[in-house]
């Protein structure tokens, strides 16, 4: 007679105290958070005309618009580089920063059908949110090399930091963004802060304009904005305009990074309560 197989026991209980972050267990549901993207990916462009072309359309209309009032009524500077392309530049990392934030700030709540449901690391659903706009920053970045093309713009050597920059891109979406949905299930406020927090952290973000504007005393200060770095950086690394990042990328690296880790762990904390108020 075949001897039993035992099956092995989880145990899930609630957490208590200021808990580990866990990291283990996110890669064990990698697959988990690879169909979260896919599903988000197909909800966003279903039964939409223009589809993914989105994804060029909104940074590209945005650039016209800063063109035309930025660029040939105000006239505002641009480091030696033609407008247009300054502002879109600009505009792609700012374009999957935002909607990075907007989409995880809302996805526990969206998502809180299957919260009550199953056991699951609850991080996997803002960080899908984030991962799923990297498809709609690949097609934006393509444009944005024609248009480098198109006017005649050299690359810069520094062109090899420009993966860095898209991390840290990644790191503030990801911080801000779990930082807001932990906060939307326990204060719903938040989902109508959050646009207005994203158009005003545009004009506190170098797109419309260079940083160069900034006084150089009050750079530093200027970087815990983390996109400011970003941006000035992106541009630096693409384009080779501006100045070399210095003091203010460091504060804008260490602002992106305090984001993330008290973001994960305030999120660790409050995951306790999710499947009970979301």
């Amino acid at each position: 007679m075949a001897s039993k197989v035992e099956l092995p026991v989880t145990d899930i209980g609630p957490t208590s105290g200021w808990v580990a972050l866990r990291f283990g267990e996110l890669w064990e549901y990698r697959e988990l958070l690879y169909f979260l993207v896919w599903r988000d990916l197909k909800i966003r462009y279903r039964q939409t005309v223009l589809g993914a072309s989105w994804a060029i359309l909104q940074p590209l209309i945005t650039m016209a618009v800063f063109t035309l009032f930025f660029g040939i009524l105000v006239r505002l500077p641009s480091d030696g580089v033609p407008y247009p392309l300054f502002a879109y530049s600009g505009l792609v990392p700012w374009t999957f920063f935002a909607q990075g934030v907007t989409l995880s700030s809302n996805s526990l709540v969206a998502n809180q059908a299957l919260i009550r449901k199953v056991y699951f690391p609850r991080l996997v659903i803002p960080v899908a949110s984030v991962a799923s706009i990297v498809i709609d920053f690949a097609i934006a970045f393509v444009v944005l090399l024609g248009m480098i093309a198109f006017y005649g713009q050299p690359f810069s050597p520094a062109v090899i930091w420009l993966p860095f920059f898209f991390l840290l891109a990644v790191v503030a979406a990801v911080g801000v963004g779990i930082w807001l949905s932990a906060l939307n299930v326990l204060y719903r406020d938040i989902q109508h802060i959050v646009p207005f927090l994203v158009q005003t952290w545009l004009f506190a973000t170098p797109i419309v304009y260079p940083s160069s504007l900034i006084p150089e005393t009050w750079r530093p200060l200027y970087g815990i904005n983390p996109m400011a770095g970003v941006v000035d950086g992106f541009r630096w690394a693409l384009l080779g305009s501006g100045a070399q990042p210095g003091a203010m990328l460091a504060t804008s690296v260490v602002s992106a990074s305090l984001l993330l880790v008290s973001g994960l762990f305030v999120f660790r904390r409050m995951e306790r309560s999710f499947s009970d108020v979301v």
